[in-house]
């Protein structure tokens, strides 16, 4: 059986989403039974987390990229640097 009506506020486990064209067209397999709930959809708005999210997605996208401080650039050597690495040549 599969029944298909308003959305749940809760996640429930073997549930989906379908936008309401796919709800009306959905069909589902040789013996199975369709039962379409139909409800009126009742809007209750934004919710408070709501709200909230999208101040703070505002709030994030209006802030200014400042330029991260640049580090103070070492002096350059007079000599090459020595380290651990060096050409050995090979003698034929």
């Amino acid at each position: 059986m599969v029944v298909v009506g308003q959305l749940s506020e809760l996640a429930e486990p073997h549930s989906y989403d379908l936008c309401a064209m796919h709800a009306e067209r959905f069909t589902a397999p040789r013996g199975w039974d369709v039962v379409h709930i139909h409800q009126e959809f009742v809007d209750s708005g934004p919710s408070p987390d709501d709200l909230d999210a999208l101040a703070r997605a505002v709030r994030e996208a209006g802030r200014l990229a400042l330029p991260e401080p640049s580090a103070p650039s070492a002096p350059m050597p007079t000599e090459p640097r020595r380290g651990h690495l060096r050409v050995v040549t090979s003698e034929a």
